[in-house]
């Protein structure tokens, strides 16, 4: 291989890297969508879209706590934390004047909004109890409960027509 095609692979590579590892850095992703050429092969005003997607997070569990009483610690399978965020977006569009002379395009922007997440869990205790009398002289009986997914979000939008292009 020649020393030139050595040195621009190397920076094919070496750009390739640093775009990944930016990527991976970033919160969200911006996604454009090009209409340039259907706008170019048209001659139209194509509208103007991008978006924006997450990059999920996971977070470290919270460890089982052993509790005074139980065989089986409380969170036998513990919720694991992921933050990332809801895909956001932003389409601007031209109006042809059916508003009036005023307005000349119609904004909307969602921009990604945070949000955090508990995947399920869950919690097990065993009947390893002396016999109880309140219950014919049975242990009592062996208990499961599924800890309930959590969702946090704040979404929002913004609706905007104006003047300009």
């Amino acid at each position: 291989m020649k020393p030139t095609t050595r040195g621009t692979l190397a920076a094919v590579l070496t750009g390739v890297a640093a775009a990944v590892g930016a990527a991976a850095a970033a919160e969200a992703v911006p996604v454009p969508v090009p209409l340039n050429g259907v706008e170019n092969a048209l001659n139209v005003q194509m509208p103007k879209i991008a978006g924006e997607l997450p990059v999920p997070m996971p977070g470290a569990p919270e460890g089982p706590r052993y509790v005074e009483g139980r065989l089986i610690p409380e969170h036998a399978l513990p919720q694991l934390p992921v933050t990332g965020g809801q895909p956001g977006a932003d389409v601007r569009t031209p109006l042809p004047h059916i508003l009036g002379d005023g307005f000349d395009h119609l904004d909307v922007g969602a921009p990604a909004a945070d949000l955090r997440t508990l995947t399920p869990g869950l919690s097990l205790d065993t009947p390893l109890t002396s016999p109880s009398a309140d219950n014919f002289g049975y242990p009592k009986l062996p208990q499961a409960a599924v800890l309930t997914p959590l969702l946090k979000t704040t979404p929002g939008a913004n609706l905007e027509m104006g003047s300009g292009a």
